[in-house]
């Protein structure tokens, strides 16, 4: 059995200032990717859909969301890193959707394990 590891509050918020790279893979070629976590301050601001939204108008609401999160965290590495930086605000609607799915989920994907801890 091994033993838990536990994050400080000085490597949590050392995240929000490092870029992390990976690559997804499409086509049997790979993109290099390059991202930042966001402080709350960072995040974009959008508004949420209305309560009596369709669920089809929330979910396109929660997906405009989401992919203006991603864009930024992206951005952020960009400024950080500019001779790193494939994908950008510019490229990101031209870019094939299977490939914004991939990047979404390298990047959405890599979360922690949020989990309640019982006392």
């Amino acid at each position: 059995m091994t033993e838990n590891e536990f994050w400080s509050i000085d490597e949590l918020v050392a995240l929000t200032d490092k870029v992390q790279t990976n690559e997804i893979e499409f086509n049997e070629k790979k993109l290099k990717i390059q991202y930042c976590e966001l402080t709350e301050g960072e995040e974009p601001k959008l508004d949420l859909p209305p309560a009596d939204a369709s669920e089809e108008e929330q979910n396109l609401a929660y997906q405009k969301i989401g992919q203006a999160r991603i864009v930024r965290m992206i951005e952020k590495a960009n400024e950080k890193n500019p001779e790193g930086a494939t994908v950008s605000a510019e490229n990101w609607e031209q870019l094939p959707s299977t490939i914004r799915w991939g990047l979404s989920q390298t990047v959405l994907g890599g979360g922690a394990n949020f989990r309640q801890v019982d006392e």
